[in-house]
């Protein structure tokens, strides 16, 4: 097996959008509110290349509240409003003895023999767009945000995902809300304007990655459905239980049928992957479709999270050929040392587009659910030895 290659050893490897880099003024939540917001994270970029030759970051922006316990309360920010409205942002209030509040972003509500949670932020996308190589910071379009438009979106729109299909553009977002926790498509013409579709996953079926393409005339996606009980394994398999890379596949791109077989499932061999989910949209390679996906160690709360990389076959992405088992990407603490103040997570990178350039890849991440990370990966590094 390779050594791991250290991060130093890519030609750009930078953060390009931090948390001061918001401007909350123009936020969709300034003047809604008689509370104190910050931006906890600017992080998880969507990732797409314009018509312009530019690229454009779709960031999620993560808008806290400042000081969530106050008056015996602690409070979350919720939308409400008409269908397809700007609606307004309000808070609720929920008594502290009905509330464990160890975790400043969020909140769990006791009783009703099931987990229920409440979020002390709520997450709006921001379009960042950057220079060709996406190492600069061209322009932020605050007037083109996307924000929760509807109630199932009352708690926020997270971590977009963009995939080029012919000649449009679509756009994959969880939206968080009581009603269900889903998956929900944007669609839009120039990469930059969106316009909501519908939902398309139910509840916790998030990280889904459209292909950059058609396969048999359908559209096919990466899913990751999520539960609190999976079955084992036989004694002895190579695959551990738990969550999994699985797919689907549409006619439309709205309407979307789970495939059979497997996609990527975790090794039993090593606990660096015991959890994993969806990173980058899959591009079409001479090889085949190269996808970008995250591996969760087990450690304390969150754990430790890399990003790995796989070729599934072009015509049928249920068949994995080739697999790196060694991090492609690693947390660089490194590169968030000048935000320490700001810090709350660590050993979290988390992959979430990529774009071609040339003779490299231009691979956009979440660094510690803080900041927008671009890392510059060459194609070499997925050619066979």
């Amino acid at each position: 097996m390779p050594e791991p290659v250290s991060p130093e050893s890519f030609p750009e490897d930078r953060l390009v959008f931090v948390p001061d880099d918001v401007d909350l003024s123009r936020s969709p939540l300034a003047g809604h509110l008689d509370a104190d917001t910050y931006v906890l994270g600017a992080f998880n970029p969507g990732l797409t290349r314009l018509p312009s030759g530019n690229l454009l970051m779709m960031v999620r922006v993560a808008e806290a509240l400042r000081d969530p316990i106050r008056d015996g309360h602690v409070h979350a920010i919720r939308w409400e409003g008409e269908e397809g409205s700007a609606g307004r942002y309000v808070l609720d209030a929920w008594p502290l003895e009905h509330a464990d509040t160890a975790d400043p972003r969020k909140f769990m509500l006791r009783g009703g023999g099931w987990k229920i949670m409440a979020l002390t932020s709520l997450s709006w996308l921001l379009p960042v767009e950057l220079s060709a190589d996406g190492l600069e910071v061209v322009a932020v379009h605050y007037d083109r945000a996307v924000a929760p438009r509807s109630s199932l979106q009352c708690y926020g729109v997270e971590d977009a995902r963009i995939s080029k299909v012919g000649a449009g553009w679509l756009m994959t977002t969880c939206s968080v809300s009581p009603e269900r926790h889903s998956t929900t498509l944007y669609s839009s013409e120039n990469g930059l304007d969106w316009h909501f579709e519908d939902i398309v996953l139910d509840h916790q079926n998030k990280d889904m990655l459209i292909f950059e393409g058609l396969i048999d005339g359908h559209y096919w996606a990466q899913t990751r459905p999520l539960g609190d009980l999976y079955f084992a394994y036989p004694p002895g398999s190579e695959w551990r239980a738990g969550p999994s890379i699985n797919l689907a596949h549409s006619p439309d791109g709205l309407f979307w049928k789970p495939c059979r077989r497997p996609g990527i499932r975790p090794h039993a061999a090593t606990v660096a992957t015991a959890r994993m989910g969806g990173g980058a949209p899959p591009i079409l390679t001479d090889e085949g479709w190269l996808t970008l996906w995250h591996g969760v160690e087990p450690k304390e709360i969150v754990g430790i999270y890399r990003t790995y990389w796989s070729i599934l076959d072009r015509d049928d992405p249920s068949r994995v050929l080739r697999t790196g088992h060694v991090p492609l990407i690693e947390a660089n603490p490194a590169l968030t040392q000048p935000l320490e103040e700001q810090m709350y997570l660590r050993d979290v990178v988390f992959t979430t587009g990529i774009a071609e350039a040339g003779d490299h890849y231009v691979v956009a991440s979440g660094e510690a659910d803080l900041a927008c990370r671009i890392t510059h990966v060459a194609k070499s590094r997925f050619e066979r030895a």
